[in-house]
């Protein structure tokens, strides 16, 4: 089980597909309560270092949006668009996303202008920045901004979180934007096709390691009917049974290892 998720006890299909034909190149079978992004760097190297593949881009959910994965995949060189998750309810009216970051002097200034300067960081990577007593005595909106106990405010922003920004710019450039919508029509058609037309909605085993095949049979599955799609689109249904019978045997070969 998992906040934010239905009741009950589920598995998770941690998966991944290429953008080009949507064949599925790895899944993942973990319990329900794991995030999603855990898995993720490690299951990228795995099938880089098996398949030799050379990731050029990659599009994730916001589930993936933290600093660790920015960093490595920014270090990696590899072009990436994430979602992020819209600004919910906040107890204040004056919520950070309102207070503007100034990189060359490395302070954050509040919609009146004043200056919060850095103070510490914690243990976790987070910078605290905090404004001056004598500011706030005298701001007008300062009951917008803190609770009558407070004496001034404290905004936090980890050491990476410049890798963020440039996954942001990323999902604004136009190859972005693209790569980001063609993801819905990859991943997510991949989901829903193993659930309506395979089966996958229910898990037919117990226990990680039988699930794990159920995944691997119905990826199998998924990407036989998408390699015959594309060779018969290529060369026609007369060409196409001899590369299509070796795809099986290579297939299985590796299901096997």
């Amino acid at each position: 089980m998992r906040d934010g998720k239905p009741k009950g006890f589920y598995y998770l299909d941690h998966r991944t597909v290429d953008v080009k034909y949507n064949i599925v190149t790895d899944t993942f079978i973990t319990a329900g309560n794991v995030a999603d992004s855990e898995p993720y760097l490690e299951r990228l190297q795995i099938q880089m270092e098996k398949f030799q593949f050379n990731v050029e881009a990659t599009a994730l959910d916001a589930g993936y949006f933290n600093t660790y994965i920015c960093k490595k995949l920014i270090e990696q060189n590899i072009f990436t668009v994430m979602g992020y998750r819209r600004f919910g309810s906040s107890k204040k009216s004056l919520p950070k996303r309102q207070f503007h970051y100034v990189e060359e002097k490395d302070v954050y200034a509040c919609p009146m202008g004043c200056i919060l300067s850095y103070s510490t960081t914690d243990r976790d990577g987070n910078r605290h920045y905090k404004s001056q007593k004598s500011d706030c005595e005298v701001c007008p909106l300062r009951s917008d901004c803190m609770s009558a106990k407070q004496k001034q405010r404290t905004i936090t922003r980890h050491i990476w979180e410049g890798y963020k920004e440039i996954i942001r710019q990323n999902k604004r450039t136009a190859e972005g934007k693209q790569l980001y919508r063609m993801r819905c029509s990859s991943i997510e058609r991949s989901f829903a096709d193993a659930k309506e037309l395979h089966g996958y909605r229910y898990a037919r085993f117990r226990g990680v390691k039988s699930v794990q095949e159920q995944a691997f049979m119905t990826a199998a599955c998924q990407n036989m009917k998408k390699i015959a799609l594309h060779l018969t689109k290529k060369r026609g249904w007369r060409t196409i049974s001899k590369d299509f019978f070796l795809y099986l045997n290579h297939f299985y070969y590796f299901l096997l290892i």
